[in-house]
């Protein structure tokens, strides 16, 4: 069923993956502090998630957020995540429990848990035949200010849960790229996320009945660092791609 979904940050690269596999599935109301370059679904707000009363007023009639506002930088400075990143998440998730929204999906990153790259292991990550897999369940372990920044957002997600029962989806997204998955680059191919499985996941998390979940935004790659198996059994996430079957096509 077709569902009232507010998406912020919605002219970036992920807004963009989103609404190009699903315009035509849910009713939209897309809002960034930039203008459209060309025609979107749904109606468009022209505002910025650190303004608490254009998020009220976007919130309003909305049944599922997707919340992917936010400075994407990994090398951005404190003053900027703390207003963006921190500051912005906790407007929207307010603005949503007052609202009486059901369900937020937060788009945390792969650099919440980047620091676990750091350790003796790496010479042997990314290999289809290293079983040990991020899950969900370990403690964040952010490589850079935008991770921290994320796990912030994570344990915001974690109480409005809990203190006010929104259904909260946190999305550890990896390493999204068009057509094929970075080239010449074994970690962005162990994380690669399609634009095509970006969509569905999203999809899933707006239709899937959850409380309070942890997953990773992946596609179904044979090299992985990261477990999909949380995101299929709560979310019923089925993604269609994988890094490997790109290994001798590197057209767009």
């Amino acid at each position: 069923m077709a569902q009232s979904v507010l998406l912020t940050g919605a002219a970036g690269r992920v807004g963009q993956a989103i609404l190009g596999g699903l315009a035509d599935d849910h009713e939209w109301r897309l809002i960034d502090r930039d203008p459209p370059t060309d025609d979107q679904p749904g109606e468009f707000v022209v505002g910025d998630i650190t303004d608490e009363e254009s998020v009220r007023e976007a919130m309003e009639g909305i049944d599922v957020v997707i919340h992917l506002a936010g400075d994407p930088r990994p090398e951005a400075p404190w003053d900027s995540v703390l207003t963006n990143n921190i500051d912005g998440t906790q407007t929207v998730f307010e603005a949503a429990a007052d609202a009486g929204v059901e369900k937020v999906a937060f788009a945390s990153s792969n650099h919440a848990v980047g620091a676990y790259e750091t350790d003796e292991r790496t010479p042997e990550m990314y290999r289809s035949h290293d079983d040990y897999l991020l899950d969900g369940t370990e403690l964040p372990r952010p490589s850079n200010l935008y991770g921290v920044s994320k796990a912030a957002g994570e344990s915001l997600g974690r109480y409005y849960h809990d203190e006010y029962g929104l259904s909260v989806v946190c999305v550890r997204i990896g390493n999204l790229t068009q057509g094929h998955p970075p080239i010449d680059y074994e970690r962005g191919q162990a994380m690669w996320l399609s634009y095509r499985d970006c969509a569905h996941l999203f999809d899933c998390c707006i239709r899937a009945d959850y409380g309070y979940e942890i997953v990773y935004g992946i596609s179904d790659n044979d090299r992985k660092y990261y477990s999909i198996d949380r995101a299929r059994e709560v979310l019923d996430y089925e993604p269609q791609d994988n890094s490997a079957h790109h290994d001798d096509d590197t057209s767009a």
